[in-house]
């Protein structure tokens, strides 16, 4: 019982500077892995993350899991006049030396579907991504308060009210 507590202590200290400091897997960089606290009894969550491919090859973000939620989906944010439409989309491309910031409001995001508990400000969660070249990348979700905007200075509208294809 002593060895389980302290592989799961271990394990979590880890994820923890993970999160903290960004993490590498062959030539992608990942860092800045944040999510909003729920409100009220949302039933689903946003993730947003900076991915940079340090490499000389294109690579893409094929898919991400997370034990928070049921189902978990790259989606791409458009505006179409005034309103903001969602889509999943099947990888995220990152080419040689690109950078991509997920920010709210914008462009992508990593969609939390089927929440199994809130998430609560100041708790983590882990998250992996898997790349075509690079592999699985594990990080941890630092969970910020619901009014706060993650790394982008840019209001973010509840998830719930959005039109997905």
């Amino acid at each position: 019982m002593l060895n389980r507590f302290l592989i799961a202590l271990a394990t979590l200290l880890a994820t923890h500077l993970v999160s903290a400091h960004g993490t590498h897997a062959s030539n992608i960089h990942v860092e800045q892995a944040q999510a909003r606290a729920s409100v009220g009894n949302q039933s689903n969550g946003a993730a947003f993350l900076t991915i940079e491919n340090q490499g000389k090859a294109d690579d893409a973000l094929q898919s991400v899991a997370a034990p928070i939620a049921d189902k978990v989906e790259i989606h791409m944010m458009t505006m179409d006049g005034d309103v903001m439409r969602m889509r999943s989309v099947e990888r995220l491309e990152i080419k040689a030396g690109e950078k991509i910031e997920m920010k709210p409001g914008q462009g992508y995001h990593i969609m939390l579907i089927g929440l199994k508990k809130p998430l609560k400000a100041g708790e983590n969660f882990p998250m992996q991504l898997s790349f075509r070249k690079a592999g699985k990348v594990r990080v941890a979700v630092t969970v910020m308060e619901a009014g706060t905007s993650p790394k982008s200075g840019q209001d973010e509208q509840t998830h719930e009210h959005h039109h997905h294809q």
